[in-house]
């Protein structure tokens, strides 16, 4: 029997976080998700967005998706408005989802300017790691389910949640600077 081998190199790595993913698989909780990252609204404002966009259905149901959202930690309550004997919470987005695809012909770019970041990154992950170590596997050791599964990536997920978040961070500091 023949054998096939090849060379593989890694050239990303895609995240995907289970509480993220099952909370936006659903296509409606990404239109939601996305509204909020525009700014706050209410179950109600998003209802009627949400039907402005041809998307029909109950408040209930909206409020379910909201909710399921929330649950995921991917929204939270903003605001908390009272009138007329009720309270209305406004809910807004704490976590961008993005889903995209890089054109074709972005591949040579894209790697020009991963390769001028990567001592750079190099540099950051090993401070980190330096700094942070024990921290780091406790948490990969809290995420395996069990010793036999401790050889799968926990730590890699680790550090990209972390550079993810500083990057967001740092990007937002940027915003307020410039």
């Amino acid at each position: 029997m023949a054998e096939f081998t090849s060379d593989v190199t890694v050239e990303d790595v895609a995240v995907r976080d289970t509480n993220v993913s099952s909370a936006v698989d659903e296509p409606v909780r990404a239109m939601i998700l996305d509204m909020l990252a525009e700014g706050e609204r209410s179950v109600a404002e998003i209802d009627d967005d949400l039907e402005a966009r041809g998307y029909d259905r109950t408040r209930n149901t909206v409020r379910h998706h909201v909710n399921e959202l929330r649950d995921a930690g991917l929204v939270e309550v903003a605001r908390l408005e009272e009138r007329n004997g009720g309270t209305t919470k406004y809910y807004r987005a704490n976590t961008i989802v993005l889903s995209y695809a890089l054109p074709d012909g972005a591949r040579e770019d894209v790697a020009e300017m991963a390769a001028f970041l990567a001592p750079e990154v190099a540099e950051l992950v090993a401070g980190l790691e330096s700094e942070y170590g024990e921290t780091i596997d406790r948490i990969a050791d809290e995420m395996a389910p069990c010793e036999h599964c401790r050889d799968q990536k926990y730590e890699t997920y680790l550090l990209l949640t972390v550079l993810r978040r500083a990057f967001i961070e740092g990007a937002a500091r940027g915003d307020t600077d410039g």
